[in-house]
């Protein structure tokens, strides 16, 4: 069997890449495609794929042309995998002629034309960049700095500027953007989507603000405060054709979406148990809200990802700060389902490990603190010879490819689902109930 190799990005596949895949095809019996992999193309400099490693594996796979899909992740894996598939020709586009020479010395390397006239640079550059605006308080600062980092890493999206209260207090990146303002409304007038990572309490006002102006919500969950609210916003969303999505980047980190669909498709068994840790020592200040408004969402996306959101009893317990019942410094949530049980625990002043654990009947996943931002999780077993490590390229936190799915979402473009209503909807009910106070017991 003559077995072929090439490799290639394949951001927003098109004709020209089934073609060339159907020529390298053509030169052997079995054809091995490497996709490259988010940092490895970073290292390179060619970061403005609109597409995530899993979506762009996914697309070669679906032609059905390749025999088998892998992930090219570091400098010089080709030799590597030449040697370690018994690969005989290596396949590569005549615009790299003379690159790739030096793997002559493995096995033959052939340079194949390009079809002409088509590229993905050039499908993403026929897209007019869609101005992005971001709203913040002091308490998010690092965060908002990130976000508007990661735009630069994204094609398509334009960031025309920031309200924030004080200009003097925000990073460089930012006091330097074309506006920045104190006022919300400016703000809207001069975007075509916005995101929102205000406190809690001005999430509805604000939602509902864009979305009456025309303008895209990205808002860091819960996206309100009240089940009422959220189903005013989504129903407002539905109604003008605009989105409005959860920003959890979470949902969007590689090893994390892996982890679910592996989880899903019963590598450990029946799920019984998901908790779920998240903490931080962040200092307090005049408008900090407690550790289950900054925290929750996240320690309860895998709970909800994974068992659902019929569960049939939940109970809360808080310690609150010096006895205030306003600032929880640590919360504890727990949740009964028919067959599986879930807890949370939340910290802002409290530490604790935040890992992630979820138990099966045959074996388990292991998250390592901080799993919220993780490239690498295990699968354990009772023998721990067959345990399996899984490693995937982390950049940007997940912020990028949340982006690349809100871009997507505003274009109309078919995509993953990270984050569905349902879970957005479970979430803000159990904020509610904390809010309310409901079944909650203080300490």
């Amino acid at each position: 069997m003559k077995k072929v190799i090439t490799y290639g990005t394949y951001d927003l596949l098109h004709y020209g890449h089934i073609r060339l895949l159907e020529r390298a095809k053509a030169l052997g019996d079995y054809l091995i495609v490497g996709v490259t992999a988010d940092g490895f193309d970073m290292a390179r400099g060619k970061i403005n794929v609109q597409q995530s490693l899993m979506e762009r594996m996914e697309a070669v796979k679906a032609t059905g042309i390749a025999d088998e899909v892998i992930v090219e992740e570091y400098e010089g894996q080709k030799i590597d995998d030449i040697l370690r598939y018994g690969v005989d020709i290596f396949a590569i586009g005549s615009d790299w002629e003379g690159k790739f020479d030096y793997l002559n010395e493995y096995c033959k390397v052939v340079y194949l034309e390009r079809t002409a006239g088509v590229s993905s640079t050039e499908l993403r550059s026929k897209e007019q960049p869609i101005k992005i605006g971001v709203v913040g308080d002091e308490n998010e600062l690092t965060l908002m700095d990130k976000f508007v980092l990661e735009c630069h890493f994204v094609n398509g999206i334009s960031v025309e500027g920031v309200c924030y209260p004080d200009k003097e207090q925000l990073p460089e990146r930012l006091r330097h953007l074309p506006v920045v303002t104190t006022d919300f409304a400016t703000l809207i007038g001069l975007v075509d989507a916005v995101y929102i990572i205000s406190n809690i309490n001005e999430h509805f006002n604000q939602i509902r603000y864009a979305l009456n102006h025309g303008v895209h919500v990205l808002c860091e969950s819960p996206l309100t405060k009240s089940v009422e609210e959220w189903k005013e916003v989504t129903e407002l969303a539905k109604e003008k054709h605009l989105v409005l999505m959860d920003a959890i980047r979470t949902a969007y980190s590689t090893a994390y979406y892996r982890m679910l669909l592996l989880v899903k498709s019963g590598r450990i068994g029946d799920v019984v148990s998901v908790d779920a840790s998240c903490s931080s020592l962040k200092e307090k200040t005049k408008t900090s809200i407690g550790s289950f408004f900054s925290w929750g969402p996240n320690a309860l996306l895998p709970i909800f990802q994974i068992l659902g959101t019929d569960y049939t009893n939940k109970q809360i317990i808080s310690l609150f700060e010096d006895g205030s019942q306003h600032y929880d410094a640590f919360t504890k949530v727990t949740f009964v389902y028919p067959k599986a049980v879930a807890s949370i625990k939340v910290g802002k002043g409290v530490k604790t490990e935040g890992e992630l654990v979820i138990s099966g009947t045959t074996g388990y996943v292991y998250v390592p603190a901080p799993w919220w931002k993780t490239d690498y999780f295990e699968i354990r077993r009772e023998d721990p010879t067959q345990n399996k490590r899984y490693f995937y390229q982390l950049d940007g936190e997940g912020i990028r490819y949340e982006l690349v799915s809100f871009l997507k979402e505003i274009r109309n473009i078919k995509g993953i689902s990270y984050i569905q209503q349902g879970i957005s909807k479970a979430i803000v009910n159990v904020i509610e109930d904390y809010y309310k106070r409901n079944n909650i017991i203080c300490l």
